[in-house]
C-alpha cells in the first residue's frame, strides 16, 4: 500500500510539473518563437531521472515529447504572431526544405546516439546562444544582409539538425542567426515561431519510429514519444503561447533578448550540472 501510494504521489507530482511546464513553455514560445522545449526539456529529463529511466534513454524521451507538443504550440503561436504581421511567409519558402533535410538529419543521428551526447550538444548551444543574446548589442539599422543561397542551404540544415538533437523549435538557432542578418527581433520570433512547425513535425515522426521496441522506455510511449507527458502539456502550451506572443509585441527590443539569454544561460548550467554530479 505505502509502495502504491509513493507511486501515485509522484505521477501527482509529474502530472503537476507538466502542467506548469506548459504554462511556461507556451509563454516562452510566444514570447520567444522557441517552441517551448527550451523550457520542456529540462523539465521532462529531471523527472525521468526521478522516475528511474535509463540515463541513455531520457533525453531522448524528453527531446521527442518536446517536439510533439511543439506541433501544436508552433500553430498556435504562429497565428497570433502573423496577425500581427511577423511571419515572413517568402523566408519560410526560402529556408524551409534545408530546414527539414536538417531535421531529418538530427533526429536520425538523435535517435541513435546515446542520451549523453544530446545533453552536451543541448547545453552547449543553448550556452552560445544565450552569450550572444546577452552581449551582442542590437544591430543600429533595420538593413537586412542577403547571403547566397549555399549559405542559407547551409545555415538552415545546421539549424534543422541542432534543433531535432535538442528537441526546440528552432528559435534557439534561427532567432539569432535571423537577427544577426538585419531582421528586426520581433519578425525573426514570429518567423521562427512558424519554423517551428516545420521542425516539429518531421522530428516527431522520426523519433517516433526510431524508438520502437527500445527497452526502458517510460509507460505510455510511442517509440521515444511519451503520450501521458505530451497529452498534458499541449493544452496549457496551446492556450498561454498566444500571451506570449502579444508581450512579444509590447516589450522593448533589448528586453526580449535579454530575456530570451538568460532563460538560455539557466537551461545550459542545469544540464551542465546534471552532466556533472
Amino acid at each position: 500500500m505505502f509502495e502504491m501510494d509513493g507511486a501515485m504521489s509522484l505521477y501527482l507530482v509529474w502530472g503537476a510539473a507538466m502542467l506548469f511546464a506548459g504554462v511556461l513553455g507556451g509563454i516562452m514560445a510566444g514570447l520567444l518563437g522557441v517552441g517551448g522545449g527550451i523550457v520542456i526539456v529540462p523539465v521532462l529529463y529531471h523527472f525521468l531521472t526521478t522516475m528511474g529511466v535509463d540515463e541513455s534513454l531520457r533525453m531522448q524521451v524528453a527531446v521527442a515529447t518536446s517536439l510533439t507538443t511543439i506541433i501544436a504550440t508552433a500553430i498556435s503561436s504562429t497565428r497570433s504572431h502573423y496577425k500581427k504581421g511577423s511571419v515572413d511567409t517568402a523566408l519560410l519558402k526560402h529556408w524551409g526544405p534545408a530546414i527539414i533535410v536538417g531535421v531529418i538529419l538530427g533526429t536520425a543521428i538523435g535517435g541513435l546516439a546515446d542520451g549523453r551526447v544530446l545533453t552536451i550538444v543541448f547545453a552547449v548551444v543553448a550556452l552560445i546562444v544565450a552569450g550572444n543574446m546577452i552581449l551582442v548589442k542590437d544591430r543600429e539599422t533595420n538593413e537586412t544582409r542577403n547571403p547566397p543561397k549555399s549559405v542559407w542551404a547551409v545555415l538552415g540544415v545546421i539549424a534543422g539538425s541542432l534543433s531535432a538533437m535538442m528537441g526546440i523549435g528552432g528559435g534557439t538557432i534561427c532567432v539569432p542567426v535571423l537577427n544577426f542578418l538585419g531582421y528586426d527581433i520581433r519578425r525573426a520570433v514570429g518567423t521562427s515561431a512558424a519554423i517551428g512547425l516545420i521542425i516539429a513535425l518531421p522530428g516527431t515522426i522520426g523519433y517516433a519510429m526510431s524508438g520502437i521496441g527500445v527497452d526502458g522506455r517510460p509507460p505510455f510511449s510511442i517509440g521515444y514519444v511519451n503520450v501521458l507527458a505530451a497529452a498534458l502539456l499541449i493544452p496549457m502550451t496551446v492556450l498561454c503561447a498566444p500571451i506570449g506572443a502579444r508581450i512579444a509585441h509590447t516589450i522593448p527590443r533589448r528586453a526580449l533578448r535579454i530575456c530570451f539569454g538568460l532563460f538560455l544561460a539557466i537551461t545550459s548550467a542545469r544540464m551542465f550540472y546534471d552532466l556533472l554530479s
